[in-house]
């Protein structure tokens, strides 16, 4: 790739004044091959293949950031979903496997790993329940081992069964790690619609028609978007503004392509994808929710909120699209609120709600993302708002997910703290109304008429 002089000082400023970065490079690594009856003998096959095809994972990235001068924040591995890998065995403790995913994510230096995952969305086999039964323990356990759950597509409708039992696993896993801040929630999604090839962590997995390895890159610029919508006068209309982020998303994901083809040609494995999304951080001006209020919104969650988010939104993956032929993931704006500095702001002012959230989820990049709710929050409310969001995933045929933080002990207003790149979320209020009927008359919600596509 070329790039004129000019793209080269651009790009330095990008990096220094708005925080722009490669946010992920993410391994994609397939354990088919490491399924057995025994499994002890199973995780340590595991733990030799990713240690061995990972092994220069840390050192490249490294060596790309220098040669570049591009920060790379993440580096990390995402690998077939476990409960594949469960079905070959009969034992109901999967510890093992999710202990040999964290000391291999350690052994090559990694931030995290995922795919101690299952995808329910038409019923729950034994290899999954079990699976889903470890969760908690596994999330409470290790360190850098995530979870998920595709409990429903737009070609399936959604498993009511599996939104209840996922309900019931996010508030064991907040227990278990209660004197964590429930960071094991943190580490755990609920998927509508999961996609096979995301970067982001806690939803990444390997999926069965990926390369055997495999590296895809996720990309950010939140800061840099920010900037440029700032630096528009008032008078300008909408399209513009379109505009203006549309050619910012092109430069940015350029960077994200650059990366993913030096870093795949080095390795010697099959190119992914580029995920074009922007992913908000703590830092102060790393934010979506600013970005909004640069377009002319008051404060992110007031009217005007959603519309401001669907053009930032299609107007990044128009951008993106024309730099790389190989985007994917989930590719759009993220709004996880603890990981925004202008998110938090919002929540704390009261502007902005679950509802307003579940209602910016439907034009944006995935879903409830890193909400904190009261620790005394019951089963059922939790499950009716991941039912609502895999709702809004299902009939619109685009990923959702639900990723929330029962906060044991705490009420709203008050704080969960985790630190780095997962920052902090105030405690929100929860709709008192949910009942407990609803999430327990189980069976399928079936899958909509739009879903026959073929």
């Amino acid at each position: 790739m070329h790039f004129t002089s000019e793209e080269i000082v651009e790009t330095l400023t990008m990096i220094t004044r708005h925080h722009l970065d490669v946010r992920t490079i993410t391994l994609g690594l397939s354990l088919t091959g490491c399924a057995d009856s025994d499994i002890d003998l199973m995780a340590q096959r595991v733990y030799d293949r990713i240690t061995l095809a990972a092994a220069d994972l840390m050192p490249l990235a490294q060596q790309l950031e220098r040669e570049y001068g591009i920060p790379i924040v993440n580096k990390r591995i995402a690998v077939t979903p476990v409960a594949q890998l469960a079905a070959a065995t009969q034992a109901t403790d999967l510890m093992p496997l999710a202990q040999a995913l964290d000391r291999a994510a350690a052994t090559v230096g990694i931030d995290f790993i995922g795919g101690f995952s299952a995808l329910v969305h038409k019923g729950i086999c034994d290899a999954d329940a079990r699976l889903i039964a470890s969760i908690p323990r596994a999330l409470a356990a290790t360190e850098r081992v995530c979870a998920s759950v595709n409990v429903a597509t737009t070609r399936a409708g959604i498993n009511m069964d599996a939104v209840l039992a996922m309900a019931q696993t996010v508030l064991d896993t907040a227990q278990a790690t209660a004197d964590r801040d429930s960071v094991g929630c943190a580490k755990l999604v609920v998927f509508a619609n999961m996609v096979e090839d995301n970067p982001f962590m806690a939803g990444a997995v390997h999926g069965s028609g990926e390369p055997d390895v495999v590296v895809n890159v996720g990309i950010s610029g939140p800061g840099v978007v920010r900037a440029v919508v700032e630096s528009l006068p008032q008078e300008a209309d909408l399209t513009i503004v379109a505009e203006a982020i549309k050619a910012t998303a092109f430069k940015i994901t350029r960077l994200g392509e650059l990366i993913a083809r030096e870093a795949a040609d080095r390795m010697g494995v099959a190119r992914g994808i580029v995920d074009l999304s922007l992913a908000p951080t703590p830092v102060e001006g790393d934010s979506v929710a600013e970005i909004i209020e640069a377009m002319g919104v008051r404060r992110c969650g007031g009217p005007g909120t959603t519309a401001a988010l669907a053009l930032l939104n299609d107007a990044v993956k128009k951008g993106g699209a024309m730099a790389t032929s190989s985007a994917g993931g989930l590719s759009g704006a993220f709004i996880p609120v603890s990981e925004d500095a202008g998110m938090i702001r919002a929540a704390e002012s009261g502007a902005l709600s679950i509802e307003k959230l579940e209602a910016m989820t439907s034009v944006c990049s995935v879903g409830l993302d890193m909400i904190a709710i009261p620790g005394d929050t019951p089963m059922e409310a939790i499950a009716g708002i991941i039912a609502d969001e895999a709702a809004i995933g299902v009939i619109n045929a685009k990923t959702t997910a639900v990723r929330l933080l029962p906060a044991i002990g705490k009420q709203v207003g008050e704080r969960l703290s985790f630190g780095g790149l997962l920052g902090e979320a105030p405690v929100m209020p929860v709709n008192a109304w949910a009942g407990s009927v609803f999430a327990r008359r189980g069976g399928r919600f079936p899958a909509p008429l739009g879903g026959l596509r073929n």
